[in-house]
């Protein structure tokens, strides 16, 4: 009943370090009464190292496997529609930089303040888990390829980021991190042509996300 949803929601997260170098999180949650689940991560993720101030990610090199996002209006909420990325500031069809079109003279750029905007994933069935993004740091050569089997991830430049302190004497200023938030889109419960977030009683809410780390010479 938290925050006004039907019935007793009972959710399992797992979360899984393995030789591979991947945090796995396991999501599975089952109902008593029909209701809405849309389950994610907000991880920040910060490849430049610790430092004071963190780096931008604005030199991340990012790769999105999404030839289309889901469009917002000025307060964050979709408009219901998806739109395609090419010959817009959200192809990362190709591998680009993060920052060279952060602050493009687009509407949607303005709406989110960078990027804040779910990306429609390339997907051959429902469901499987498959390759959603990878962004590379240059400088150390670190990377973050992210899979998942959600249809949706959330592209987050942390553009509201002020300058907070973290562990080890960090602080995190405007853009100084990013998420891929694996999700169905939001606002999917005004939306019957997106993809269901209801859960009945009966069934199993499952999903899986991976983030594999590396570095390349």
């Amino acid at each position: 009943m938290e925050e006004g949803f039907p019935g007793n929601l009972d959710v399992t997260v797992t979360y899984t370090f393995n030789d591979e170098d991947e945090l796995k999180i396991d999501y599975k949650a089952t109902t008593d009464k029909t209701t809405i689940v849309n389950l994610t991560s907000h991880g920040f993720f910060s490849l430049s190292g610790i430092s004071n101030p963190t780096a931008t990610v604005d030199n991340l090199i990012c790769h999105i496997n999404a030839d289309f996002f889901v469009p917002i209006d000025d307060t964050s909420v979709p408009y219901g529609c998806i739109a395609p990325v090419k010959g817009t500031a959200f192809d990362f069809t190709t591998p680009t930089e993060v920052g060279a079109r952060i602050d493009a003279d687009e509407e949607q750029i303005k709406h989110g303040a960078g990027y804040d905007h779910c990306y429609v994933l390339n997907k051959k069935e429902v469901g499987e888990l498959s390759y959603a993004a990878k962004v590379t740091e240059p400088i150390s050569g670190r990377t973050m390829e992210v899979y998942t089997t959600e249809p949706g991830v959330q592209v987050y430049t942390s553009n509201w980021h002020s300058g907070f302190a973290g562990a080890h004497g960090a602080t995190f200023p405007k853009r100084s991190a990013i998420c891929f938030e694996a999700q169905h889109f939001p606002d999917s419960p005004n939306r019957a042509h997106f993809p269901s977030v209801i859960l009945k009683p009966g069934e199993q809410y499952s999903q899986i996300t991976i983030y594999k780390f590396g570095v390349e010479k």
